[in-house]
């Protein structure tokens, strides 16, 4: 058996090419690797990678993680600039025997070192996004952070061996030096190939409050089914910090058992996620929630598919 999940439609693509690798009997980890790079190299995605948005000092500070499940090996970077994929990055640096966490100068100076490739991540669309949300934030009194959407993953292959994954360029308009839960163990992603593995998008900020993959994996552990996991561990942890700090950010999760299994969960509206597996062709679905607040998941419609594409790809114009 073996199976990808991914969070966001914008993964989908990636999640394709990597049905494909694991149907040739791919490893995990380079299958996911590719997956991510996918959502890495597309300019129209504008949280990750090539044309994320940048922080409040107009740079692009992105954040990555790989984790095998079989060793435990985990490489990160976060608050790197002028590197394309730094989810491979991060792959090489799981490879080390220390020096595993690398930030901004540090993790630069490593992946030139080891010959990755520099590019500007900064995109013409990014500066127009940013110049138009400095004016909104002005006039409207809005809030400069949205867009948060991390591309997270967990892959499965058909000789048992599991991997987790993310890319993000963080909050729009972070300060700089800002690290989110993405590039954080336990909290954006975590995987046990003898179990299974998690990841998480939303407000890392409230992610990193509940070590939530980590506890989706410990649930896992202990006999849940992947959907009760992530249903439990995100209801609980929204429940938390509603009740301590009266509010509770965005808290997206998806999860992948080793039999194939899978689940999702989140306490916002309008959060889709892309899987596949050896019984399950490539497929976006959406999360939705009925009048008692009770989640039900929904494929998403070709309406839905087009309207998303098309609003990404528009033309933008500086206001």
């Amino acid at each position: 058996m073996y199976g990808i999940i991914a969070t966001w439609r914008m993964a989908l693509e990636g999640v394709t090419r990597a049905d494909q690798m694991l149907k040739d009997h791919a490893d995990a980890g380079d299958a996911i690797e590719a997956a991510i790079r996918d959502v890495e190299d597309f300019e129209y995605y504008k949280s990750v990678g090539y044309g994320g948005l940048p922080n409040e000092e107009m740079q692009v500070e992105l954040d990555a993680a790989y984790m095998d499940g079989d060793t435990f090996d985990i490489g990160c970077v976060a608050a790197i600039k002028d590197f394309a994929n730094p989810v491979s990055i991060a792959r090489k640096l799981s490879k080390e025997p220390v020096n595993n966490f690398l930030v901004g100068a540090g993790a630069e100076k490593y992946a030139h070192k080891m010959g990755f490739e520099r590019k500007n991540m900064l995109t013409e669309r990014a500066r127009i996004h940013y110049h138009n949300r400095l004016k909104e934030v002005q006039e409207l009194e809005l809030k400069p952070y949205s867009g948060h959407d991390t591309v997270g993953m967990v892959c499965l292959d058909d000789n048992h061996h599991m991997v987790a994954a993310t890319s993000t360029s963080g909050l729009f308009m972070k300060r700089a030096g800002r690290v989110g839960d993405s590039p954080i163990s336990g909290s954006g992603f975590y995987v046990d190939s003898e179990v299974g593995g998690a990841s998480a998008t939303g407000l890392g900020e409230d992610l990193m409050k509940g070590c939530i993959s980590y506890e989706i994996v410990r649930l896992m552990k202990e006999g849940l089914h992947p959907q009760q996991a992530c249903e439990q561990a995100v209801s609980r942890l929204d429940e938390q910090l509603k009740r301590r700090r009266q509010k509770a950010g965005d808290l997206s999760l998806i999860a992948m058992n080793n039999k194939g299994e899978w689940g999702v969960a989140t306490n916002i509206e309008g959060f889709s996620f892309a899987v596949a597996t050896e019984t399950e062709a490539p497929e976006v679905y959406l999360v939705k929630f009925d009048e008692n607040r009770k989640q039900y998941i929904e494929k998403a419609s070709e309406e839905w598919m087009d309207n998303y594409m098309r609003t990404r790809t528009a033309p933008l114009e500086r206001k």
